[in-house]
């Protein structure tokens, strides 16, 4: 029995009671002797019967608490044994101690006792033993794994039916799409009638019974667009299979003189259906912005890109360089003064298309800046012809001072480039309205979303062939120096290899209109010749290069010798020329301590999708990465994205 209930205050009344019975009597004794004896004895029988009953209490309430215990200890023993979730106690060095009769039931064996928890539950190899939870599969039913470490215990739960209500829930959520056939007007061009409406009637059918194939609600729009209605199951399968619609309606139209190619734009998992269709058509916009003949998927937060294998067609009309320049002209006009921005370690092509937004913001008497921090080795020869100039010298400047010019009346114009983490100095875009975009790469994921105009045009070699034909549309009389319109060529030049990739009708036109306004290519020679030292650099990394997939040249510097990013980039230009090779990769460290990786490729192979994967970008033939580490995890890391690439789709067209 507890001792608090032996010592207990409120038991001591017996005692209390004869007390105060025998001082009575002693009182009658002093008075009648006779009546004092007669109450002692009374006394003596109530202190008898006091004390039997006491103890009689005491064996009672024991027995009774005996019974009660046994009682208790039963039903734990029941409750635990019959509890619809798993215990397990497991010690220090996560072995299970103890468990429950339905872990027993749940691992189809007599005793766990002594066994890992990650012998029984191998997910919980790379989970680290913190209060959480962990879901692990086991045969076909799903379980939660609850942690409490500081007691370590471990319960397991079956949330199978919940996973499953889960997962069909997720799988008829609502997906929408939209698919463009993105060249129609170059295609048709020239066609008449009958083989406009023959070519467009085989894509319309393969559209269709691809359609049908994957049960999706098909709705044309217009002569070249459908709305596509399907659930995220649908979706998914549509992923997997990596939009195979793309090459097929590639294939049956490619006796054209150019075939035609689809671009697609998906979503899924938005809250209202309003966002849903919002994010379909960014999505497709995404897609066309990267070039065209790809899909792009936005599923939540995460967006996908399938396809994009084949160069963009070019644009044989004018039409939008001209409504994009009578815009930029307004803005201009509107602007107090006009900030120019590039990427960070700019190439001759973001500084050739900054003094071209330079000389038309002039053009119109506005005062114009570039922003500039630093001479890297790669416009080094150019930023010396510039300096010869001082009109033109005093115009660059440092993210400081331009965020001391900057105004709400100002307008920023960002060129080369259309994402903000790669400039500079992001912080200048920050709560600024009046943005202008100008970019040929192929739109990524991020994007400056509050600009005001957006010019990118991915077939365009170069943004300097971009700035050119805005030139032409902006002011009836545009002349430019020599030094202007050599920048502007440079950019060019150096984005096509000497016109030798990425170029077209109109690379030509702008190269044209650049030379009868005095571009000097003599000056571009000196600008492109390398020294010695560079040429020995060069070669060193050459040397490590070997052939990956057949086509694929991959050079990887020594570690711990630092190359310049133009370096880089000139060894897997250089790496491209060689017999049979596709694309080439060269990794090396650069002077930052940053990992560099310059992807290059004829066409076959959109080395784009390829450094996206590393958290870069770029063009089809034409990509760089920047990652931290070292030179051999970097190219591990390519390595396996290569390999993964091979296996899902091919690397090659």
């Amino acid at each position: 029995m507890p001792k608090f209930l032996v010592t207990r205050w409120h038991g001591m009344h017996h005692i209390a009671a004869v007390a105060v019975m025998l001082i009575l009597s002693a009182t009658l004794a002093w008075f009648q002797w006779l009546i004092g004896l007669i109450a002692l004895a009374l006394t003596i029988g109530v202190a008898i019967y006091s004390f039997l009953g006491e103890r009689a209490f005491r064996k009672d309430l024991k027995s009774y608490l005996g019974t009660l215990s046994f009682r208790v200890k039963k039903g734990g023993n029941d409750v635990i044994s019959e509890l619809p979730f798993g215990i397990i106690l497991y010690n220090e060095e996560r072995i299970v101690e103890w468990h429950n009769p339905y872990i027993t039931a749940l691992m189809e064996r007599e005793s766990v006792i002594g066994v890992p928890l990650t012998e029984l539950f191998p997910t919980l190899q790379h989970a680290k033993d913190r209060e959480g939870t962990v879901e692990a599969t086991i045969g076909s039913n799903m379980y939660q794994l609850i942690f409490r470490p500081k007691e370590r215990i471990l319960y397991v739960k079956n949330i199978t039916e919940l996973w499953q209500l889960g997962r069909k829930y997720d799988d008829e959520k609502l997906s929408l799409g939209v698919v463009m056939i993105d060249n129609l007007e170059e295609v048709t061009q020239g066609l008449d009638d009958h083989q406009r409406s023959s070519l467009l009637s085989k894509v319309t059918t393969e559209i269709t019974e691809w359609a049908q194939k994957y049960k999706v609600y098909l709705k044309r729009l217009t002569s070249d667009r459908f709305l596509l209605i399907t659930d995220q199951k649908t979706l998914r399968q549509l992923e997997h299979s990596r939009f195979v619609i793309l090459d097929e309606v590639r294939e049956i139209t490619g006796d054209q003189k150019i075939p035609v190619t689809l671009s697609i734009g998906f979503a899924a998992g938005a809250e209202h259906v309003v966002e849903l269709g919002q994010w379909a058509h960014m999505s497709l916009d995404i897609a066309l912005g990267r070039g065209g003949d790809q899909a792009s998927v936005k599923v939540g937060s995460r967006q996908s890109f399938y396809g994009g294998k084949t160069n963009a067609v070019e644009k044989r009309t004018r039409v939008r360089a001209r409504v994009v320049a009578h815009a930029l002209r307004d803005l201009i006009k509107e602007s107090h003064n006009v900030v120019i921005m590039g990427h960070k370690m700019p190439d001759m092509d973001a500084i050739g298309a900054a003094i071209g937004v330079l000389k038309a913001a002039q053009l119109f008497g506005k005062e114009a800046y570039i922003v500039l921090e630093g001479v890297n080795p790669s416009i080094e020869k150019m930023m010396e012809l510039l300096r010869e100039e001082e009109k033109l010298s005093k115009r660059f400047i440092s993210p400081d001072q331009a965020s001391a010019l900057l105004t709400p009346q100002s307008l920023i114009v960002v060129v080369d480039t259309h994402k903000a983490s790669m400039l500079k100095e992001p912080k200048l875009l920050q709560g600024r309205e009046r943005i202008v975009v100008i970019d040929h790469h192929r739109r990524g994921e991020e994007f400056i979303s509050n600009a005001i105009l957006v010019y990118m045009e991915p077939y365009a070699s170069s943004t300097c062939e971009l700035v050119t034909e805005l030139l032409q549309y902006i002011h009836d009389r545009v002349a430019l120096d020599v030094r202007e319109a050599t920048s502007l060529l440079a950019g060019i030049t150096v984005d096509t290899k000497s016109f030798t990739l990425r170029t077209g009708a109109r690379t030509f036109e702008a190269a044209s209109f650049l030379r009868r306004n005095g571009a000097d290519s003599t000056l571009i020679q000196r600008m492109l010749q390398e020294g010695l030292k560079e040429y020995v650099s060069k070669s060193e990394i050459i040397k490590h290069a070997h052939v990956l997939h057949d086509h694929v040249a991959l050079a990887v510097a020594e570690s711990g010798k630092k190359n310049s990013q133009l370096l880089i980039a000139q060894s897997a230009d250089t790496l491209l020329n060689m017999t049979d090779i596709k694309a080439s990769f060269v990794v090396s460290e650069r002077p930052d301590g940053l990992i560099g990786i310059s992807a290059r490729s004829l066409g076959a192979m959109n080395v784009q999708v390829v450094m996206e994967r590393m958290g870069g970008g770029g063009h089809l033939t034409n990509a760089a990465s920047q990652l931290e580490g070292t030179v051999d995890e970097v190219a591990d890391k390519l390595k396996a994205i290569l390999k993964q690439m091979e296996s899902e789709e091919g690397l090659f067209e």
